[in-house]
């Protein structure tokens, strides 16, 4: 063979060998926080302070991300997950983004709690350009894709939720008093603002009492006797575990036994109605979009099984009655098909380019009827809830599941 047909062979060769590594190469991107072997994720929880009963929702995570990773990860890399204690308090938040995003460079934060802690670090996280993703709050305004694209939430919205209740009043109890408790707060306001949209112009005359609080203030007793002398016949409780327990405890020392709605963020069983008492919780109206642990009807749901297997072998200690566990179950699942998606892509803009695209999704810990989707005009993944009412010691869910799609 002559040299100039030697040459040309190898000069074929190597091309193609070139050819092949750039197409390798071509394949795989990466952000920072993303690597062949890791993906660096990033979360701030209230493990202390006035929200300390969500902390569950972080350790569940782990525990989960620990299982993810020893079934082999996520298309062969292990996540590594940083999650850093804010107490719930917005300057805490911004400080432990900033390390989390500057010092350990993650490739974004997920389900960090709270909507004030979120508020104070919304604007940073997006001139970053790093996703704040799947937020662990229902402020409507995590859906708001064209002023905040690297920013969604998960659940359904709050004032959705206060929405459905509303609509439930004016049907059932249209000449009704009603007297509200809420956190002082971007929280409480979203809740509350929901109601009163929901109620129509009929908000101003049925609403005899609005009493907020703040979350430094060690007991919300006082304000419940005073909700309590307006003489409203229905109650609507939006507040977090601690003071939901409280406020629960309180009526029923006082005698005051209104119809009681509970938001949603403090339906658990486990952090909210067992410490409160069950016979003082009875018949409290809340709405689900998560199967509940201590509901018999999911005793041979294989979703559910599965969910106690995984609480049983990675997380032991954990309550399986504290709905903060299927909380931190069902998003962690959430993410996990989100990253499954973005194959070798993982650089920042895919991550919410994913998570924008989910079909249908379901993670087993949503209700029968309840599914996942998201689109480039849509950040809000769950917009479906049913009704429940407290009875004995467990939630019974009644009504049709209802949607309520509200933008931010």
């Amino acid at each position: 063979m002559s040299v100039i047909k030697k040459l040309a062979i190898l000069s074929a060769a190597l091309g193609l060998l070139a050819a092949t590594a750039g197409g390798a190469s071509a394949q795989k991107k990466y952000d920072s926080g993303a690597s062949d072997t890791e993906i660096k994720i990033g979360n701030i929880m209230p493990y202390s302070g006035p929200a300390s009963a969500y902390g569950v929702i972080g350790r569940t995570e782990a525990a989960y991300f620990k299982k993810v990773n020893e079934e082999g990860g996520i298309n062969g890399r292990k996540i590594n997950f940083v999650s850093y204690d804010d107490a719930y308090s917005p300057p805490k938040t911004v400080e432990q983004a900033r390390k989390l995003v500057e010092s350990d460079e993650v490739l974004f934060i997920f389900n960090s709690l709270g909507t004030p802690p979120n508020t104070a670090i919304q604007k940073y996280m997006n001139s970053k350009k790093v996703p704040q993703l799947f937020v662990a709050t229902g402020a409507t305004k995590w859906n708001d894709p064209q002023n905040f694209p690297w920013t969604m939430g998960w659940q359904p919205n709050y004032q959705s939720e206060t929405q459905i209740y509303a609509k439930y009043i004016l049907k059932n109890h249209p000449d009704a008093k009603i007297a509200v408790l809420y956190q002082n707060d971007d929280y409480g306001k979203d809740y509350l603002k929901g109601l009163k949209d929901g109620l129509g112009s009929k908000a101003s005359s049925m609403i005899v009492a609005e009493e907020s609080y703040e979350t430094s203030e060690p007991t919300i007793d006082s304000h419940m006797v005073k909700l309590k002398a307006t003489g409203a016949d229905i109650f609507v409780n939006i507040t977090t575990p601690k003071f939901a327990a409280q406020a629960i405890k309180k009526n029923a020392e006082i005698g005051w036994k209104p119809l009681h709605f509970l938001n949603n963020v403090s339906a658990s069983v486990g952090s909210v109605l067992k410490p409160a008492g069950f016979e003082n919780a009875q018949d409290i109206i809340s709405a689900a979009y998560l199967k509940d642990t201590s509901d018999k009807q999911w005793d041979n749901d294989p979703g559910m099984k599965e969910f106690l297997e995984f609480m049983t072998k990675y997380f032991p200690e954990g309550d399986k009655l504290d709905g903060g566990t299927m909380v931190g179950y069902g998003v962690a699942q959430t993410l996990v098909q989100v990253l499954k998606q973005c194959g070798d892509n993982l650089t920042r803009e895919n991550v919410m380019k994913q998570a924008a695209s989910l079909k249908d999704f379901r993670t087993e810990a949503l209700l029968p009827g309840i599914k996942i989707n998201t689109g480039p005009n849509d950040f809000a993944p769950i917009s479906s809830l049913r009704l429940q009412k407290f009875k004995g010691d467990k939630w019974d869910l009644f009504g049709d599941v209802i949607s309520a799609d509200v933008g931010g």
